[in-house]
């Protein structure tokens, strides 16, 4: 199949499997496969970009050097599948089965993977630049990532650049943002037991209803206008240190909830 033909629905996918076709170099750009069974399918080098590919089963599927940014493969079968040279640049592999896939120089920047998650043995996921439990990601320019609900427990984000990005729910439990630049970011609701915040810049940060239980937060970079509205677990010990910041800081304003952060300081928790 060349490169000009557009397959536009799974049925025209399915079709051409059932003839025997190859889908080397096929445009499925946004394509919904989900649930497809595509095991043994020839898709190298096609264009899926976008594409919706969850619980589809690509078992032993030739997916090598196949264009999938930003494709949903959460909780695909990717059991023995060729994914060497693939891009796989901000795919969702939430709960996908990889075991036993061939990774070969795979571009994985920005995709998201989860406890259920199942890599190939050896696989050095943690520092693929995947975002994930206990990634690596020291200095990584993740900025307005949209990052919602993410898995993030254990990772390292020292000097991680996350300004604007959405972790609005996400699980950053032991996480390490030492010196991370966190302004502007959305932490609503987020669970950040246990992290390491030393040095990093809050300033704007949306911290409302965020369990901050366990924290550690010395010499802060800034405040500024960071809204902490009935956030968890937060001492006394933890809030005088807050409030001990410049008072320019804590009379600034949160741009979207106009709250000054020494307002939300000192609101008592719901």
């Amino acid at each position: 199949m060349t490169n000009q033909q557009r397959l536009k629905t799974p049925q025209d996918v399915l079709a051409a499997l059932h003839a025997g076709l190859s889908l080397s170099q096929a445009d499925l750009y946004q394509c919904n496969l989900s649930g497809l069974e595509l095991q043994n399918a020839n898709l190298s080098r096609s264009t899926l970009i976008r594409a919706n590919l969850s619980h589809a089963n690509l078992s032993a599927a030739d997916l090598s050097g196949t264009d999938l940014r930003g494709a949903d493969l959460s909780h695909a079968v990717l059991r023995q599948a060729n994914l060497q040279a693939a891009c796989l640049y901000r795919v969702d592999l939430s709960g996908a089965d990889l075991t036993g896939a061939n990774l070969t120089d795979v571009k994985l920047q920005g995709a998201r993977y989860d406890s259920h998650t199942q890599f190939p043995g050896g696989f050095a996921y943690a520092s693929s630049g995947a975002i994930g439990p206990k990634a690596n990601l020291n200095g990584a320019p993740l900025n307005t990532a949209n990052l919602r609900n993410a898995d993030l427990q254990g990772s390292n984000l020292l000097g991680a650049y996350l300004g604007g990005a959405d972790l609005t729910g996400a699980n950053l439990r032991g996480a390490r943002l030492v010196q991370a630049d966190l302004r502007r970011a959305s932490l609503t609701g987020a669970f950040l037991r246990d992290v390491r915040l030393n040095g990093a810049n809050l300033a704007g940060v949306d911290l409302r209803a965020a369990d901050l239980t366990g924290v550690e937060f010395e010499q802060l970079e800034s405040i500024a206008g960071a809204d902490f509205t009935q956030v968890q677990g937060l001492t006394e010990a933890m809030r005088s240190r807050l409030l001990s910041q410049p008072i320019q800081q804590l009379e600034a304003v949160h741009p979207l909830t106009l709250r000054t952060t020494l307002e939300s300081l000192q609101l008592d928790p719901a």
